[in-house]
């Protein structure tokens, strides 16, 4: 018999070590509720509601005869270019995109320049500056 008990004796602690954590997680999952699960959602797909169309307006604006260099951020996120335009100049983006990045910059051979972004009508940015080939810049970031 104490043959048995002293090859035996490892496995049989492994063993109760086994049980007892059994049980002490067992009243742990019940204490805090972890074995309930979620109520299942149906996996049909949503259909996104159409966002109203936004119209974003750049202007650009000096004194009668300035011509100025423009770049832009198209609906696309796209950099374009004018040059040699003369002011006032203006460009609308309509798009139904939930944002639009706006971004306006603009020099002019006149000491003052401006510019604005209009988003539905509304002015979200504008901007004047005096200077010798004045530059200015119009940024909204979500629009």
């Amino acid at each position: 018999m104490t043959r048995f008990v002293k090859r035996a004796w490892i496995p049989l602690v492994v063993a109760l070590v086994f049980v007892i954590s059994a049980v002490g997680i067992a009243k742990l999952q019940s204490l805090f509720g972890s074995h309930q699960h979620g109520a299942v959602v149906d996996s049909a797909p949503v259909t996104p509601s159409a966002f109203s169309p936004k119209r974003v307006a750049y202007e650009v604006f000096g004194p009668a005869g300035t011509v100025a260099n423009i770049s832009y951020v198209d609906v696309d996120a796209q950099a374009q270019r004018v040059e040699q335009v003369t002011l006032p100049w203006s460009y609308t983006i309509t798009t139904t995109q939930p944002a639009v990045f706006a971004n306006v910059i603009a020099q002019g051979d006149s000491e003052t320049i401006g510019c604005r972004v209009l988003v539905n009508g509304e002015v979200k940015d504008e901007k004047s500056v005096n200077g010798v080939s004045a530059l200015t810049s119009c940024l909204v970031k979500s629009a």
